[in-house]
């Protein structure tokens, strides 16, 4: 592995991930802070990293194969975090972070094949979604006079704004990987084809 910059702040932002989760599952209004803070640095690092790899052309394998990789598991350690302490559901969770890795690993598949898979302006809009879903809520938890909710305790806990923000996002995030199948179903194919070859093996 070449220690380009770009690669160096995606294994930041890989250590950075379980410094948020140990401070955010504290559940303290200084924890929160501070752990906000760091899924701000560690989301700074996503977009740097790409930026610097496209500017001075340096992208290299191992960064084509850990940055899609670190960023999903960023993401999915804040679901985690919310779906823990009761702020979205957890089948939300499982079927976001289900959808994320498959087509990151169908990526990858696809990579090693010496082809690519597209991201589409759809799936654009599901990872910008997302994003933003994780941050108003984060800022929200830090507000001195917020809401702390916990979804068990709320009558109609899914019309609570923060639920029906993430149904949408959770919708969405679930109709890309539709789409994503469909659009590549070549490479599905062809990985079925290698997982039966294996077990027949």
């Amino acid at each position: 592995m070449k220690l380009t910059i770009p690669n160096q702040l995606t294994i930041l932002r890989i250590i950075l991930t379980p410094v948020f989760l140990y401070l955010f599952l504290q559940n303290t209004t200084e924890s929160r802070l501070i752990g906000t803070i760091v899924f701000i640095i560690a989301s700074a690092t996503d977009w740097y990293d790409g930026y610097v790899a496209r500017k001075f052309n340096v992208i290299t394998r191992w960064g084509q194969f850990m940055d899609p990789l670190a960023d999903k598991i960023l993401i999915s350690s804040a679901l985690f975090v919310f779906a823990y302490l009761g702020y979205i559901y957890w089948w939300m969770f499982f079927l976001i972070v289900t959808r994320d890795f498959f087509i990151t690993f169908l990526r990858l598949f696809a990579l090693q094949l010496g082809k690519s898979i597209v991201t589409s302006y759809f799936a654009k809009w599901k990872t910008t979604l997302q994003m933003s879903a994780i941050f108003i809520l984060l800022i929200y938890l830090n507000f001195p006079r917020a809401d702390i909710y916990n979804l068990s305790s709320l009558p109609p806990p899914y019309l609570h704004w923060a639920s029906i923000m993430f149904i949408i996002v959770t919708l969405l995030t679930a109709a890309t990987g539709i789409q994503y199948l469909i659009e590549n179903k070549s490479h599905l194919s062809e990985l079925a084809r290698r997982t039966l070859k294996l077990f027949h093996n």
